[in-house]
């Protein structure tokens, strides 16, 4: 039984099963009007409904590249849905509730034609500091 407690106690303190930090550089913001919002996303069945993400990050917007932080992700596999919130409203502003109106991005970068899908945008989490980059889209 002592070995048990020892191995569990090994495997508990392991860093492969420690949270990690995570920047997102956002590269091409157009303008410093409003701020940034940058959704992690844990489970494809709620990736870009925000009030369902795993995590939510808002910074100040800024001409050119922003830098998001997110400072305890736990190893797995996610994905990244950015906007410019140019108007504080909280949301991405859509014209036909189809077409965003607002500056977005996703992890990947992937080419999009309808709604953006988890899998295209996913990346996994592992040891170590990590970092993402994404473009802007306007």
């Amino acid at each position: 039984m002592p070995r048990l407690a020892a191995l569990l106690f090994t495997l508990g303190a392991s860093p492969v099963f420690a949270a990690q930090p995570l920047e997102v550089s956002l590269a091409g913001v157009q303008h410093a009007r409003g701020s940034v919002r940058v959704g992690l996303y844990a489970d494809p069945k709620t990736f870009r409904k925000e009030a369902q993400a795993y995590a939510v990050e808002q910074v100040p917007a800024a001409a050119g590249t922003v830098t998001v932080r997110f400072t305890e992700v736990p190893p797995g596999r996610y994905a990244i849905m950015a906007y410019h919130d140019e108007d504080g409203n909280g949301e991405l502003n859509r014209r036909l509730g189809m077409f965003p109106t607002e500056g977005y991005g996703l992890s990947n970068n992937p080419s999009v034609i309808g709604p953006p899908a988890f899998d295209d945008s996913a990346f996994d989490v592992g040891e170590g500091a990590q970092s993402v980059g994404i473009e802007m889209r306007y």
